[in-house]
């Protein structure tokens, strides 16, 4: 897998995530959020380390069910899971480190 480049608006099941083996970083947010393409470049630039990775790009928005049982408020949000459980989250990164150290724990 490599990084996604577009949100969906198809988002997974909680169940389906939930049940999600191995390494996964979900992002939440839209894209024609500010904050969302002021990331992109931070967020591409710790992928180049992880291209294996399965990145979820989901869009986000009231009433979108995955990202309120997140609870999801800022944009975009970061989710480093591994095996279904949340191990690290990041709202609105600045700065591609600690998006890297949030990826190397969940897949080093």
């Amino acid at each position: 897998m490599a990084m996604n480049d577009t949100y969906t608006d198809q988002a997974p099941s909680r169940a389906e995530v939930d049940a999600l083996q191995g390494a996964t970083v979900i992002e939440f947010g839209t894209g024609w959020c500010g904050h969302c393409s002021a990331a992109q470049r931070h967020i591409a630039s710790a992928f180049a380390g992880h291209p294996d990775l399965r990145h979820l790009k989901i869009e986000d928005g009231p009433g979108r069910k995955l990202g309120r049982s997140f609870k999801v408020k800022l944009w975009p949000t970061l989710i480093f899971m591994k095996d279904g459980e949340e191990i690290e989250r990041l709202v609105r990164p600045t700065d591609a480190e600690p998006i890297r150290q949030a990826m190397d724990r969940i897949d080093p």
